[in-house]
């Protein structure tokens, strides 16, 4: 089994090596998670006040926390540090209003009672990206704790210490053994996981990779939730008020140096407004400072792998030898780090690679459109289904460009954000299932149904 060596995208140094879990490790781990289970479910309020300390606790190390992600992935200092207060706020969120959320549900029915409840699955395995190595991991733990489940997690190899400081919050907030643990290791540890005796698996990663876990689960006869891939649209219609379809585009393009899956991905604007959207996004885009991510300063950081920064590049050069047009960047940086500069294209064409795959880098397509049923056409003539935002002042257009949209979520004159408050999930090749909301805590729950009767009811009995 190969070691994983963790490397700072910034420097191209290594950081750390370490050894994989074999497979009884990882069967170990879980059969930990199966003893601390009953207790585990038994009392919310407990529950409560545990996940309270470990709010405490990210509150407190927030800043560690961030700079162990910034050295893993690259990301700049002032987003990590915004990634750990936004796990805080979920897990809040879910302590506060959980129970209310599995509160039993009475139905009409002709029984004498009928009621709905919900009720813990038990172990769920937990296979994580790295661009966001806390959010992901806790935006579907928060729910899945306070449901009453318990968690055995994998991180991405990329960020093997931030999936470990987890797992170390858990302790250090005092919350009993066995109910969030972290397995190190790449696909075979993941493999591992989903053959265990999980009782269900959630996977956050790319559709090659989310429909091989989905393969495997149904094998396994487990649930999973898969959160996928995206391609999102960013459509700016002629109304639209530009300076703020700017700061927009600017934000949910190149946060996370482009690398989250609701990034806005294909710019669709209208021809009326295309040059003053250009000029105004090439002259915001080329003030974005690149650099050293630990400095507070920094709005872009490296790509997080010297692959992803070869992929990247890829796609950027099949543009330009098929005729896009570059307004800004559309090179790497010179000198050690995997760093891409912000890039602006135009002139795309539907056999591009840029047009089809999913781009995790800080580089924004934009194709200028006849009107808003073309914006549309274009903006569902893709494999994805995960976000959308939309610019306009109507909001009644806006309202029904929003229900022609196939996506899991559109936002309207903002990007799309995930917020604990409503489920996040994708259509198509971006996934199923949903998290976060209340949605997102009933995936993991055995919705079990109760009927009273007095005596035996005469039915026509048809499963």
């Amino acid at each position: 089994m190969s070691q994983i060596t963790t490397v700072n995208p910034a420097t191209a140094e290594e950081i750390k090596t370490y050894t994989p879990m074999t497979k009884d490790q990882v069967f170990d781990l879980v059969r930990k998670a199966k003893r601390a289970f009953p207790e585990w479910k038994k009392d919310y309020e407990k529950r409560r006040s545990y996940v309270y300390n470990l709010i405490e606790y990210l509150k407190k190390n927030k800043e560690k926390l961030a700079k162990i992600a910034t050295a893993e992935m690259g990301k700049v200092l002032k987003e990590s540090i915004g990634e750990v207060e936004k796990c805080a706020w979920a897990l809040e969120f879910y302590a506060d209003h959980g129970d209310s959320f599995l509160s039993d549900e009475v139905l009409n029915t002709d029984a004498r009672k009928s009621f709905l409840t919900f009720e813990p699955l038990g172990v769920i395995g937990s296979i994580m990206p790295w661009n966001f190595p806390y959010w992901q991991a806790l935006r579907f733990a928060a729910p899945c704790l306070m449901a009453g489940n318990v968690i055995v997690m994998k991180p991405s190899r990329v960020t093997t210490q931030s999936g470990i400081e987890i797992e170390k919050a858990f302790t250090e907030a005092g919350l009993p053994e066995g109910i969030f643990q972290t397995v190190v290791g790449s696909v075979d540890s993941a493999n591992h996981l989903i053959d265990s005796d999980v009782n269900a698996v959630t996977f956050t990663g790319s559709t090659n990779a989310g429909a091989k876990v989905g393969e495997r689960s149904a094998m396994n006869l487990k649930k999973c939730v898969l959160e996928l891939g995206g391609s999102d649209p960013f459509i700016v219609l002629d109304d639209a008020i530009i300076e703020k379809a700017i700061e927009g585009a600017v934000k949910g393009r190149f946060i996370n140096c482009g690398q989250s899956c609701v990034a806005s991905k294909r710019f669709f604007v209208s021809k009326n407004i295309a040059e003053d959207f250009i000029e105004l996004f090439v002259k915001k885009t080329s003030e974005l400072k690149i650099g050293d991510p630990t400095s507070i300063e920094t709005d872009i950081g490296p790509i997080s792998s010297s692959e992803g920064l070869e992929t990247i590049s890829g796609i950027v050069e099949d543009a330009k030898q098929k005729g896009a047009n570059i307004l800004l960047g559309g090179s790497r940086v010179d000198g050690k780090g995997f760093f891409y500069k912000p890039t602006i294209l135009t002139d795309i064409k539907p056999d591009m690679r840029i047009a089809k795959e999913e781009t995790f880098g800080p580089v924004a397509p934009i194709t200028i459109v006849e009107n808003e049923s073309e914006a549309i056409k274009l903006a569902n003539d893709i494999e994805f289904g995960l976000g959308a935002s939309i610019w306009t002042k109507d909001l009644s257009k806006a309202e029904k460009i929003s229900r022609r949209i196939e996506s899991g979520i559109v936002s309207v004159n903002n990007v799309v954000v995930s917020d604990p408050r409503i489920p996040f999930g994708g259509i198509k090749h971006s996934g199923f299932g949903r998290e976060l909301s209340r949605y997102g805590m009933l995936e993991f729950v055995n919705i079990k149904s109760v009927r009273f009767y007095d005596n035996l009811v005469h039915h026509h009995y048809v499963e």
